[in-house]
């Protein structure tokens, strides 16, 4: 064993070879010496273990490649981009709404520039950063102002924290959701210093029920949309407007927790009707806060809007600083929210809607050439089909609705050919994410995003076997 360890270089014969100095060359000393310790080690204890030299270690060359290896895999970013062939549109997951071009454009902008973020061109003085995008929601949806943070859950804590610190929040026992990574409507109360106050039952709850329950301590009345799931049968909930009107009675602001951030009617597309903010605005809320990465389809953020007031105070809050967003995020906030002014483009240039309302027509083209390609790749190996499918909008939007699509099956009596073929998916360079339903791969067409692309990807499966 002790021939063995003799055989391995030093880290100083590596580097003082042409290829060790080309290497420091191009990632750098550090890196370089860190990489062939990392190295060494791994192989004293493969002979430790197995009586042998590893593999990249038989070969000076055998270890030159391997360093470049490794040094060159430290470079990849393990965020990566990936096909979305799950039907489901905003993924969670999978990162939610895909930016618009001007999105994208307007961030990239911001990333290499200096940006008036917070100064007025105009009166050559310092303006606050939310400025651009409160006046685009105020023509756009009514409200007197606007506040962004970081995402919806950091804008219902600012709410929370800023109105009802030491009081007592009243909400329908109905509406105290859990939504994606076990975040919870109670917890959020308890973390912004309130105390929560639930009324009614699960599945009815009644004006009255809130009336009762109001006392000197009562900061908010609260309503939250249940985007994520719905309570069929007999039931009974209280609206806004009837809400609002018991507020003004006692003088207690109504605020909305939307979630979902429709600024448009969807049913218009034939998709399924969500409540819109300006619909809630119109009833009389006081403060809505809503994602900017769900049906609004910008990026992640969370929004408020509502009465001038209220959101000065929430912008002069603590907490509104360690929540706010970068330039990035409110320049491509702004660059999607100005999509909504021309209404009658929305589904060519906003990505995500573009996505829910392709033709089916056109989804069954792009199947067929999919097929086409699988077939081609898969030779006679499975059993592949152009099947109706059905996608879903996603991110706790809807959950119950359907959206029709079309998808390529992918069938195989051995199972474990079908897991086989699902690992060399994920290993294509831009890896197909699907989903398996009663032992067949479904490639669903309703979020993929460019078809040219994803047949290009799949040409890697014939250098893979």
């Amino acid at each position: 064993m002790t021939a063995l360890f003799q055989q391995l270089p030093s880290v100083d014969k590596i580097l003082k070879t042409p290829q060790g100095e080309q290497l420091v060359t191009e990632f750098g000393h550090s890196a370089v010496v860190n990489c062939c310790r990392h190295l060494l080690a791994q192989a004293r204890e493969k002979i430790k273990i197995e009586k042998k030299l590893p593999h990249f270690f038989t070969d000076f060359n055998h270890t030159i490649a391997e360093v470049n290896r490794y040094l060159a895999n430290q470079q990849q970013v393990k965020i990566k981009s990936v096909h979305n062939l799950t039907g489901t549109v905003l993924h969670t997951n999978l990162g939610r709404a895909l930016w618009a071009q001007s999105a994208q454009q307007a961030a990239l902008t911001a990333m290499r520039q200096n940006v008036a973020l917070e100064y007025d061109l105009e009166a050559g003085k310092r303006s606050h950063r939310d400025n651009y995008v409160s006046e685009l929601l105020h023509e756009l949806t009514g409200a007197q102002a606007a506040c962004v943070v970081n995402n919806n859950a950091a804008a219902v804590l600012l709410m929370l924290a800023t109105f009802a610190q030491g009081k007592e929040v009243i909400i329908s026992r109905g509406e105290l959701i859990e939504i994606g990574g076990a975040f919870r409507i109670p917890d959020i109360m308890a973390q912004a210093g309130c105390k929560l106050v639930e009324v009614g039952t699960t599945n009815r709850t009644h004006l009255n029920d809130y009336r009762r329950a109001i006392n000197e301590n009562t900061a908010l009345l609260m309503k939250v949309h249940s985007s994520n799931y719905q309570i069929c049968g007999f039931t009974c909930e209280v609206s806004e407007q009837e809400l609002v009107e018991l507020g003004k009675e006692f003088n207690i602001p109504v605020v909305t927790d939307l979630g979902s951030g429709a600024l448009t009617d969807l049913s218009r597309y034939d998709l399924p009707k969500e409540p819109t903010v300006q619909e809630k605005l119109v009833q009389g809320a006081d403060l809505i806060s809503f994602s900017g990465d769900k049906l609004l389809g910008g990026p992640q953020a969370g929004i408020i809007v509502g009465k001038k007031e209220l959101i000065q105070q929430l912008q002069s809050h603590p907490l509104k600083r360690v929540l706010r967003c970068d330039k990035v995020i409110l320049a491509a906030l702004e660059a999607t929210l100005r999509l909504y002014l021309q209404p009658e483009k929305l589904t060519e240039k906003l990505t995500s809607l573009r996505l829910l309302t392709q033709p089916l027509e056109q989804l069954r083209q792009q199947a067929e050439q999919l097929k086409a390609k699988l077939e081609n790749l898969l030779k006679d190996d499975f059993l592949l089909q152009i099947e109706s499918s059905s996608a879903q909008i996603g991110s706790g939007s809807q959950p119950m609705a359907k959206i029709p699509s079309i998808a390529v099956t992918i069938a195989e009596k051995n199972s474990e050919k079908l897991t086989a073929l699902l690992a060399r998916f994920k290993k294509l360079s831009t890896p197909i994410i699907a989903r398996v339903e009663n032992n067949k791969i479904r490639l669903d067409l309703r979020s993929v995003t460019a078809i040219e692309t994803l047949l290009i990807t799949l040409e890697e499966l014939n250098q893979d076997q």
